[in-house]
């Protein structure tokens, strides 16, 4: 295992989420095991939506979809708020950033999230949000963004 591989997997206090193209999850480290319940195991190979509130998730994928096909978004040099669940379905006030990872010909591969938790908490219709001026108009554009997606 390389040194970034140990840090990620093991070593950081922060959760690290990586989904590929589709929305399914293909990292998750340990402190994403502590965060939401989930081990490893479950959650690899499993949608977003497995942390994402149900009522997000059509707004979560539409902005999704647009990302994905697009390879623009205005978020990733802020960090973000949004609601979470857990595995046993409580809710975790989440504070993160993104960081979007594309091929050689600028496709976008996938995204990966340093999540932590946030004191306070994100109500439901929220959704993601940049704070500080205009947060209103960031959570709105956010928020399609990090909603998941529906099946």
């Amino acid at each position: 295992m390389s040194l970034a591989d140990r840090i990620i997997t093991g070593s950081t206090l922060d959760a690290v989420v990586y989904a590929d193209h589709s929305g399914t999850i293909r990292l998750w480290n340990d402190a994403a095991v502590h965060m939401f319940g989930w081990s490893a195991e479950d959650a690899v190979g499993q949608s977003l939506e497995l942390i994402i509130p149900e009522k997000m998730r059509g707004a979560h994928w539409t902005g999704w979809d647009r990302v994905m096909e697009t390879g623009v978004t205005r978020y990733g040099r802020e960090p973000l708020t949004a609601p979470g669940v857990r595995k046993d379905g409580t809710r975790v006030s989440l504070e993160f950033s993104i960081v979007m990872l594309k091929d050689a010909e600028g496709r976008v591969e996938g995204v990966a999230a340093v999540l932590r938790e946030r004191h306070g908490t994100v109500g439901e219709g929220q959704g993601a949000q940049a704070p500080g001026p205009g947060a209103g108009e960031s959570a709105r554009r956010a928020g399609q963004l990090i909603r998941p997606r529906s099946c």
